[in-house]
C-alpha cells in the first residue's frame, strides 16, 4: 500500500471531529486556518466557533469594525493576523464578490496567506493537488525521509513540500494534507513519538538510524529581546481610568493598553517617579503611587516583556497631549481590545 493511502486509511479511523473538518466552505477553512496557526487545537476551536457565530460569512467579517475584530481575537496573540483577516475578508467582498479564489497564485496573493495557507485552501476547499507543510507535516517528513536540511531554511521547506507532494495521490487532495498534518499531531509528535506503535515504524529513515529526537533539524534560534514596560494605572475620577491606544508599527497594534514608559531595564517607584516628571504628564504636581503590582512576564516570538503596574492617583490635571489617550469608564473597558498581559493584571486586581 502507498504511503498516501496508508496515511489517509489511519486518518479516516484515528481522526478528531474537527467542526472546519466538515466544511469545503472557502471562508470557513480560511478562518479556520488563520485561527490555527501557532494556537492549540483546544484553544482555537472555541475561537473559530465564535468568529462563526459572528461572523457567519466573509460579507460580515468584512462590514466589522477593526476593533470587534480585535476583541473577538483577544488572547490568541499575534495580533497582525487579526488585522490582516479583516483586511482580507473586505478584499473578498469587495474585489472578488465574497468569493475566495479557486486558484493556489491567486490565493498566494492575499494578505496574510502565505505557501501553507494556500496550499490548505486550495486542497481543502477546491481539492487541488498542493501540499500542506505546516510544523506536524515539516517533522514527519523530516523524520520519515530523514532529512537533516534545517526545516527552517528555504532549502529545507522546499525539500519537504517535495516530499510531500511526490507521495500526494493527486485525487485526494485534501484528505491526504489532513492525514499528514493530524499523523504528525498526534502520532509524530514533537516529543515522545508514538513510534513503537506508529504504522510508518518498519520503513522510517529516523526510526532505524535511531536518530528520531535529533530530528527535524533546526538552524540557530533567533535572539530573544528583553524589553521593559512601566504601565500606569491612572484613577483621576472615581470609577474611571486613562488607556491609550497603541497606534505604532510595533506590537499589539490597534489594541488598547494603559499610559506606558519604557526603559531599558528593571525601574523602581523612585525612578519611575523622576520619569514622570522628566516626562511632565502631571506638570509639577506630586504623584502619589498607590501601589505596584508584582512583575509580569510575557513571551512573544522574538520578545520578552517584563511589565509592572504602577497604581497612580494624581491630584489635578494631567498633561497628555489630546487625542493620544482617554478616559474611560471601569465598566466601558471591557469592550476595548487589550493585551493578555494587561487582562491578567486586572485580572489580579478583581477589575472584571
Amino acid at each position: 500500500m502507498s504511503f498516501s493511502h496508508k496515511i489517509i486509511d489511519w486518518y479516516n479511523t484515528n481522526k478528531r471531529d474537527l467542526p472546519w473538518r466538515k466544511t469545503n466552505d472557502a471562508y470557513k477553512i480560511w478562518l479556520s486556518e488563520i485561527i490555527m496557526q501557532q494556537t492549540r487545537i483546544e484553544q482555537g476551536t472555541s475561537y473559530y466557533l465564535r468568529f462563526v457565530e459572528q461572523y457567519p460569512d466573509v460579507f460580515a467579517l468584512a462590514n466589522a469594525l477593526e476593533e470587534d475584530v480585535l476583541k473577538l481575537w483577544q488572547g490568541l496573540g499575534y495580533y497582525s493576523r487579526a488585522r490582516n483577516l479583516h483586511a482580507t475578508a473586505r478584499e473578498i467582498a469587495n474585489n472578488h464578490n465574497g468569493k475566495f479564489p479557486a486558484s493556489y497564485t491567486e490565493l498566494l496573493k492575499l494578505k496574510g496567506v502565505g505557501e501553507y495557507t494556500a496550499a490548505a485552501i486550495a486542497s481543502f476547499a477546491f481539492d487541488l493537488p498542493y501540499a500542506v507543510a505546516d510544523g506536524n507535516v515539516e517533522r514527519l517528513m523530516a523524520r520519515y525521509f530523514s532529512i537533516s536540511i534545517p526545516v527552517n531554511t528555504s532549502k529545507g521547506k522546499k525539500s519537504i513540500r517535495e516530499k510531500a507532494t511526490e507521495n500526494m495521490d493527486h485525487s485526494l487532495a485534501g484528505l491526504y494534507n489532513q492525514a499528514i498534518m493530524e499523523f504528525g499531531a498526534l502520532v509524530c509528535k514533537p516529543t515522545s513519538p508514538l513510534c513503537s506503535s506508529c504504522i510508518f515504524k518498519e520503513n522510517c529513515g529516523s526510526f532505524k538510524k535511531q536518530i528520531v529526537d535529533e530530528i527535524p533539524v533546526k538552524s540557530g534560534k533567533t535572539k530573544i529581546r528583553n524589553r521593559f514596560f512601566n504601565y500606569l494605572f491612572i484613577t483621576n475620577e472615581p470609577k474611571k481610568v486613562f488607556i491609550k491606544k497603541r497606534i505604532e508599527n510595533d506590537i499589539w497594534k490597534g489594541l488598547y493598553d494603559f499610559p506606558m514608559i519604557e526603559t531599558k531595564g528593571k525601574t523602581d517607584k523612585g525612578k519611575l517617579k523622576a520619569l514622570i516628571s522628566r516626562e511632565k504628564l502631571f506638570g509639577k504636581q506630586e504623584v502619589q503611587v498607590k501601589s505596584v503590582s508584582r512583575e509580569y512576564i510575557h513571551i512573544l516570538s522574538h520578545q520578552k516583556l517584563h511589565a509592572r503596574f504602577y497604581v497612580l492617583e494624581p491630584a489635578g490635571e494631567i498633561g497628555f497631549e489630546k487625542g493620544t489617550v482617554e478616559e474611560v469608564a471601569f465598566g466601558d473597558l471591557k469592550k476595548y481590545p487589550i493585551p493578555r498581559l494587561v487582562e491578567k493584571f486586572l485580572i489580579d486586581i478583581d477589575f472584571f
